[in-house]
């Protein structure tokens, strides 16, 4: 296995750089200006913005570029925003114990309620509990994240007035009530995020029990008189976890990411608002870091997949 780990390990090392030539290339010929906020202020001459443009190399050519910045961000250094004197790496800091506060607590939520639903609901097929854990995870996946958002900002805080809809970035967790308000002001983004979540889990996991529980060594295990417990445990859930673990490693890395579209619905300002804020304001030094981490924590975590299969099949070597 330490062989297989070094090789891939080695292999994935082309891959980011291919990955991130790519990212660089996109970014760099996509419409828009980054000093378009400079060039519609009229306080600054064109002589300044010239002068402020060659000291942020953008005067050289393409290729020039990406490989001053991907020596500086494999030291390191992610450079500066283009927006604010700000480094990047500040910048993602400031943001991502927000990001890992919401999205991290609805993945584990999400995890820890699609795993007995869904054994419960492979081992139940066909029942009113097969149909009723069915019907959340088709309700769950079908409804946009948005439309659950918004549903549930008119439910709970306009017209209940239980839970506030914006999120309070500037909250300091120093006492008991303001941990409380922390949770009640996190509880209806982490709710959203978990409803898609579990359902797409769900499905995953009632299907990988329900294609193991139809092979013969299952029979074979209640033929030698284990009990359901133990065969479900000892070998049913081991076989069924490859595909899982799978889908569960390369959702892992929107952990770091954030949630799009839910951070901007309750205006969570984490990573994926960061995003969205320095696409619309051409910040090429975040978007490129942001999304560079990103394919990072992808090669990542499908190699810990991999290695993970040898752990749950004993039939599989490398």
């Amino acid at each position: 296995m330490l062989k297989y780990f070094l090789k891939r390990s080695l292999l994935a090392i082309p891959t980011l750089i291919a990955i991130s030539m790519v990212i660089y290339l996109v970014l760099s010929l996509a419409p828009g200006d980054p000093l378009g906020e400079l060039a519609n202020s009229p306080s600054i001459t064109p002589q300044v913005r010239e002068n402020i443009r060659r000291a942020l190399g953008l005067d050289q050519p393409i290729y020039i570029r990406y490989i001053r910045w991907a020596t500086a961000f494999f030291t390191g250094n992610m450079g500066y925003s283009f927006v604010s004197p700000v480094p990047v790496s500040e910048i993602i800091w400031q943001r991502l114990p927000t990001t890992l506060w919401v999205v991290g607590s609805a993945y584990l939520c999400s995890i820890l309620v699609a795993f007995p639903l869904g054994v419960l609901s492979a081992l139940k097929r066909y029942t009113w509990i097969d149909q009723l854990a069915t019907t959340f995870a088709f309700a769950g996946f079908s409804i946009p994240p948005f439309f659950t958002g918004l549903l549930f900002i008119l439910l709970f805080s306009v017209a209940l007035g239980w839970l506030p809809f914006i999120y309070d970035s500037t909250l300091v967790v120093n006492s008991f009530s303001s941990l409380w308000q922390q949770i009640r002001q996190s509880i209806m983004p982490v709710a959203v995020l978990t409803l898609f979540q579990t359902a797409v889990l769900m499905r995953y996991i009632r299907a990988a029990v329900i294609e193991q529980l139809n092979l013969d060594y299952v029979r074979t295990a209640y033929a030698k008189g284990l009990s359901s417990w133990q065969v479900i445990v000892r070998h049913v859930l081991r076989n069924a976890m490859i595909p899982v673990v799978t889908l569960i490693a390369l959702d892992v890395p929107t952990v770091f990411t954030g949630a799009l579209v839910t951070e901007q619905v309750f205006r969570v300002p984490g990573i994926g608002s960061l995003l969205i804020d320095s696409i619309t304001r051409n910040d090429t030094p975040v978007i490129m870091s942001i999304t560079f981490i990103y394919a990072v924590l992808i090669v990542l975590f499908n190699l810990v997949a991999d290695l993970l299969y040898g752990v749950l099949d004993p039939r599989i070597r490398y």
